[in-house]
Formats: structure tokens, C-alpha cells, sequence
């Protein structure tokens, strides 16, 4: 069964198109390593909640928007191997320039347990 990692970024609203080009120097190694979909959406109707919601989610601050991504795998296996190569290929490293603040960056796998279309 297919497995996703989900993603949700606080990113400066002025590093849009940063965020955008390191996210296309990421993909291909993600899709290298087995994944078989990469998604970078930017935040364009993220309303703020009363209780809870994005921004508090990853603590955003004042002129930051909202990252919501995700990479489909195959599979759970696949997944954790793809990881794994990841953590050790130097062309994978984070960049001391990131353009956003990477410690508010949340981040966890998800298994589908629902998916349809039309």
C-alpha cells in the first residue's frame, strides 16, 4: 500500500521563489530514492483559526506563509530505505541557507487508509 510523508512549512513570504528552487533541486533525489510523487504547494487560502491552525501548528510568525507538502511512496519499506539513503548522500544535506527556518517544519508518514477519485 501506498505510504506519504506530509509536510507543513512556515517560509517568509519573501523567499517564495528560494523555497521553490531549492524544493526542485530536492525532488529529483526523493524520486531517486523510490519515491513516485513530490508535491510543493504554497499557501493561497490558509485562514486563521480561533483554536488551532497552520500557522500555530509550525509557530509561524509575522510575514511567514504557510508549505504544505507531501511525497507519495510505493510503499512503508520503500520509504524507510529512501530515508535512510537520504541521511547519508551529501547531495541531500539541508543548505546553511535555508530559506526558511527549519526546526518549525513538521513532518510525519502517514499510511492511507482512504483514497479516491474520480
Amino acid at each position: 500500500m501506498s505510504y506519504v510523508d506530509g509536510f507543513v512549512i512556515p517560509v517568509p513570504t519573501g523567499h517564495k521563489q528560494q523555497y521553490r528552487e531549492m524544493a526542485a533541486r530536492v525532488a529529483p533525489f526523493f524520486l531517486e530514492f523510490g519515491a513516485e510523487r513530490v508535491v510543493e504547494c504554497w499557501g493561497d487560502d490558509v485562514p486563521h483559526g480561533k483554536s488551532t491552525d497552520f500557522y500555530g501548528a509550525v509557530k509561524a510568525e509575522e510575514g511567514e506563509n504557510i508549505v504544505f507538502a507531501w511525497v507519495l511512496w510505493p510503499s512503508r519499506e520503500v520509504r524507510d530505505a529512501g530515508h535512510a539513503r537520504m541521511m547519508t548522500d551529501e547531495r541531500t544535506q539541508p543548505p546553511a541557507d535555508a530559506p526558511f527556518d527549519m526546526k518549525r517544519m513538521i513532518f510525519g508518514g502517514f499510511e492511507i487508509i482512504l483514497d479516491e477519485s474520480k
